[in-house]
């Protein structure tokens, strides 16, 4: 019976998995992030920056959707919790290395932000190492995270045929705006992440009193 109980477990946690999965706002999370290679394909590949905007604003709306949706029909999960940041980091990721190949944006921009991410990876391996929980995300990465979802749709617009000179004119000013703002809060947002990652290592010592699991409050 004890060489069972781990099978059991095992067991009961897949299909946890699968109940929360199936569940609308992850299958509508899922489905955002199944679309991210075809977003990058639709970008580096034909170059139908048209229809990546499409998928860009899809992916814009149903990070919203999902998330209201999750309350609305009180279908929070920790698999959702997941997915839906996994997803903004991937369509950031992917939008960025496009601008890089298709020089977009300056290079040293591109190094900045995805440095950024490369920093929160290493903050979470260093978490999970010493057996925190994941962090939540806050306001200020989530804020961040909207004004750059913003800022993408507006880069590839003027890159695209069928933009006008006077629409390039007047959305150019803006998408730069929304580019340097939402930047500027994407790395602060990390440095945020960064010093409470290092107070909840100084502060708190794995194995002591609830055996280490604490929560470590995101950016």
């Amino acid at each position: 019976m004890t060489t069972d109980q781990p099978a059991r477990r095992a067991g009961t946690a897949e299909t946890s998995l699968l109940r929360q999965a199936a569940t609308l706002p992850n299958v509508i999370s899922l489905l955002r992030l199944a679309l991210v290679p075809v977003f990058l394909w639709l970008l580096l590949g034909p170059r139908w920056d048209g229809i990546a905007i499409l998928v860009l604003a899809f992916a814009g709306f149903s990070d919203w959707l999902d998330g209201k949706l999750a309350r609305w029909l009180n279908q929070l999960s920790r698999l959702g919790q997941l997915l839906d940041p996994a997803a903004d980091r991937l369509y950031i990721v992917a939008t960025l290395l496009a601008f890089l190949v298709r020089e977009i944006l300056p290079w040293w921009v591109i190094a900045v932000l995805v440095g950024r991410e490369l920093m929160l990876l290493g903050c979470v391996t260093v978490l999970r190492a010493r057996r925190f929980t994941y962090p939540e995300v806050t306001y200020v990465g989530k804020g961040a995270t909207f004004v750059l979802m913003y800022a993408f749709p507006m880069l590839l617009l003027i890159q695209t045929d069928f933009a006008g000179p006077v629409v390039v004119d007047v959305v150019r000013p803006v998408a730069y705006a929304f580019m340097i703002w939402g930047g500027v809060l994407y790395v602060w947002s990390g440095v945020l992440y960064v010093v409470q990652t290092w107070l909840a290592v100084r502060n708190r010592q794995p194995g002591s009193g609830d055996g280490g699991r604490d929560a470590v409050a995101g950016t």
